[in-house]
């Protein structure tokens, strides 16, 4: 099921890479969290804090276990609900799975397009192409192109913004 329908507007998916860029940064925070929720417990079963109440210890390691499934298990959905939408006037971006959006940003708003990646995105060949305008809550972070993609984007966006301006 599509994340968001809008007639006659075909969304260009981020690359599937990034579901794996987003799968190794989720384990990451899943070992920071199961580390805080099981922290109880170690101390507890080591005997540095053998007051702490055993049924509380686990519950809240059951809680960290569960918190890592479920984001884990969304990561592939949550990936397929991204995408963009090269319009006439504006830039549609959509994302969400429960809670759905579609952001819609006017080319003619556009002050500057930032094509930029991090060790992990450049691991797999991907960028993030930023769209500011003068609105800080008009920006828009468009993650997981290939580089050719994205330096394509940055170039289109660009000149549509200029041509926008030109013509006020």
């Amino acid at each position: 099921m599509p994340a968001m329908e809008l007639d006659g507007v075909v969304f260009t998916p981020v690359s599937p890479k990034l579901t794996t860029v987003r799968y190794i940064s989720a384990a990451i925070w899943a070992l920071l969290r199961l580390a805080l929720f099981g922290a109880p417990l170690v101390l507890m079963l080591t005997g540095v804090w053998p007051e702490f109440w055993p049924w509380l210890a686990w519950a809240l390691l059951a809680v960290g276990v569960v918190w890592t499934a479920i984001a884990l298990a969304l990561v592939p959905r949550r990936v397929r609900a991204l995408g963009y939408a090269e319009r006439e006037d504006d830039l549609l971006w959509r994302s969400g799975i429960l809670f759905r959006s579609v952001k819609a940003v006017p080319y003619g708003r556009l002050q500057y397009v930032d094509v930029e990646d991090g060790p992990l995105l450049r691991r797999f060949d991907l960028q993030k192409v930023t769209l500011k305008t003068a609105s800080d809550s008009a920006d828009l972070e468009i993650p997981g192109l290939t580089k050719a993609e994205a330096q394509r984007l940055r170039e289109v966006l660009m000149s549509r913004g200029q041509a926008k301006l030109a013509g006020l």
